[in-house]
């Protein structure tokens, strides 16, 4: 039997070693060994190009450069929260700063931040193919996003929007003067990004599976990312339909959510939480399918039901159509339907907890190393954990009259988004960094790295479960003194969250000069990217490459070639 898990007819040697005389062929000698960051030099062949490799590094740029944005936009929040008083801003200007850190951070951050990096760039190594299905879409789901960024930007500039990232109506299309329509362009033209990715993954999740890759072959990552797509192609053009509706009704009076005007802002909530609702799954779907590899390969095995944790994937991205909702409770919705969508909202979790359990007990007996991939991994289980059991306080009926709209709702919203996302985000980053740069990083500064921020996390968002239910309303920058300590306990979280991103940052810029080179594959991972250079090729493999066993299986490159043979 043969001890590569592929039975690959291009190897690491096709790229790194002469070939043999009989596999000589005047192409491949001819072909010289370079890689995506070095197949053209200027910056207009990254602009143009379609390489989907180049182009998730261009996401990686951008989404970097807006969570710089929104994370300091965030501190500026906590550091006016620091005393009841509204001492540090104007009330307004405090609603502008909380609008534009939800914009930021929802549209240009967290949704792209794992399909749109780690996707774009294994995706199609995963699966075998050379690039995804449609590579010039690919591209054009980046200029979207580019041109949505320099709306918010401008939109910045022009003095922002006070709407909350919601755009709420009546408030959105009556009651606020500013920059609503070009802060919703932004919002809508991020939408459109989302879509064509979503349409080029589940293309090429279709069409492009390398020979022997069957749907129960296929990385969870890739089950993951497919899901999400499925979201991403079916619920954004909801959002972006009505952004174009309040747009509308603000430019020409017409009478769609404004009550005064005939319309229903009732409407404007179920259109709106349509989409946000399965939103959220774009954004943790991908960052499970991260902890699928990364637990597998620090725990050398096969995920524990592998057909499950696949299968709980596509359930939850069906279950994130039907629980929109569990938002409108407080909103005259009628108790009836109330009822149906809090017992959905109880259904969605038994998927959600399914990976859990299937991780943890992966995880049992598992020869388990603790390097910073695994150990942001072992985070991200902490706090989504917390994030899902305090949802469900929020998808009772009784319960969310008493937290909606208080600050256990934000804190059980950014342990799910920020805590669960990032730190799936961080993982993944840290897990493929030497493939997508070819070098490592520090492993001692990332270990502590990722300690800081799950320790100043916690001590950010964990205080405000207890102000929510204490009652603190959010989104106002004053408050009662006596609430004050856990603030200032919140804020002091947020400095050292902070700090913890700063120390990522610097050992990452510091590996692209000084790292060590990393090999074709440093953690002995399973998986076709695996199986080529570091950087990877610029197309990929030079050969397609034959898979000719099951996802994970650790067994053919841990145990000794004797026993695989015999």
């Amino acid at each position: 039997m043969s001890t590569q898990p592929f039975a690959a007819r291009a190897t690491v040697a096709d790229w790194t070693e002469a070939p043999s005389a009989d596999q000589q062929t005047p192409a491949r000698q001819t072909l010289p060994p370079r890689n995506y960051l070095n197949e053209t030099e200027g910056i207009a062949s990254w602009l143009l190009t379609q390489d989907h490799k180049r182009i998730a590094i261009l996401y990686l740029i951008s989404v970097t450069f807006f969570f710089i944005i929104g994370g300091l936009l965030a501190f500026v929040l906590r550091l006016e929260l620091l005393t009841p008083g509204a001492d540090l801003m104007a009330m307004d200007t405090y609603n502008k700063v909380f609008t534009m850190h939800g914009v930021v951070m929802i549209f240009f951050v967290l949704i792209p931040a794992v399909p749109a990096v780690l996707g774009n760039f294994l995706l199609p190594m995963m699966l075998g193919a050379r690039d995804l299905a449609f590579p010039r879409i690919n591209l054009l789901s980046w200029y979207c996003y580019a041109i949505g960024a320099i709306l918010l930007l401008a939109t910045v500039i022009a003095g922002g929007v006070d709407t909350g990232w919601t755009f709420t109506t009546p408030l959105s299309t009556r009651f606020v003067n500013t920059n609503v329509i070009t802060a919703g362009l932004a919002a809508f033209m991020a939408g459109f990004s989302s879509i064509f990715t979503g349409l080029n993954f589940i293309v090429t999740v279709h069409r492009m599976r390398a020979p022997g890759l069957t749907w129960f072959r296929l990385p969870l990552f890739v089950w993951a990312h497919y899901a999400a797509a499925i979201i991403m192609v079916l619920a954004t053009p909801v959002v972006s339909i009505t952004i174009v509706l309040v747009a509308v009704e603000r430019l020409v009076g017409i009478g769609i959510f404004d009550p005064k005007l005939g319309g229903d802002p009732l409407l404007f909530q179920h259109l709106f939480w349509f989409y946000s609702h399965p939103a959220v799954y774009v954004m943790l779907l991908p960052s499970m399918g991260v902890i699928s590899e990364v637990i597998a390969c620090f725990s050398r095995k096969r995920i524990f039901g592998y057909s499950a944790v696949a299968f709980s994937s596509v359930a939850i991205a069906v279950f994130g159509f039907f629980v929109w909702e569990h938002h409108m409770f407080i909103m005259g919705v009628s108790q009836y339907s109330a009822l149906v969508f809090s017992l959905l909202t109880m259904l969605v979790a038994v998927p959600s907890a399914i990976k859990v359990f299937n991780w943890t007990t992966t995880l049992y007996k598992g020869s388990i190393s603790f390097d910073a991939p695994m150990i942001y991994a072992l985070c991200f289980l902490g706090l989504f954990v917390i994030g899902g059991c305090t949802g469900v306080f929020l998808g009772s009926l009784g319960m969310d009259v008493q937290l909606t709209e208080t600050y256990f709702v934000v804190a059980h919203f950014h342990f799910v988004m920020v805590g669960s996302v990032i730190m799936g985000y961080l993982a993944g980053l840290h897990f493929w960094w030497p493939k997508i740069t070819g070098r490592m990083y520090p492993e001692l500064p990332a270990k502590v790295a990722a300690v800081i921020t799950f320790v100043g996390f916690f001590f950010t968002f964990g205080p405000q479960f207890i102000l929510g239910y204490m009652g603190m309303p959010r989104r106002y920058a004053m408050y009662p003194p006596e609430w004050q300590a856990l603030n200032v306990f919140s804020t002091a979280g947020a400095t050292v969250m902070g700090f913890g991103y700063l120390i990522t940052m610097v050992y990452f810029v510091w590996s692209l000069y000084y790292g060590p080179i990393a090999g074709p594959n440093p953690w002995r991972a399973y998986g076709l990217e695996w199986q080529t250079a570091s950087p990877p090729p610029t197309q990929n493999f030079l050969e397609t490459p034959t898979v000719t066993r099951e996802a994970y299986d650790y067994a053919s490159i841990d145990q000794p070639v004797t026993e695989i043979a015999a």
